[in-house]
């Protein structure tokens, strides 16, 4: 993960949407261990969000707009390949 390839400093801001995923103990626990804080987005409002579906929305004009990929593995390495520069 990009977290072990980078070495980010402490209070690094993980963002997510509101998936229960996100919210689990699990999740906070792993986030917690890495002097990560979480960010999410409150319910209803959509300018909380904007600085990361700015991010996506660059990511998917950029580099997978209109690809056809084979396999997840394949996918996963290319968006991984724009996260990681």
């Amino acid at each position: 993960m990009a977290d072990s390839a980078r070495k980010p400093s402490p209070g690094l801001i993980f963002h997510s949407d509101r998936a229960s995923q996100y919210a689990s103990d699990q999740v906070r626990a792993w986030l917690t261990a890495r002097a990560m804080r979480q960010s999410m987005s409150g319910t209803g409002n959509c300018y909380d969000n904007a600085p990361m579906e700015s991010f996506w929305h660059s990511m998917k004009v950029e580099e997978t707009h209109g690809q056809d990929f084979a396999t997840r593995a394949e996918a996963t390495h290319c968006v991984f390949g724009y996260i990681e520069g």
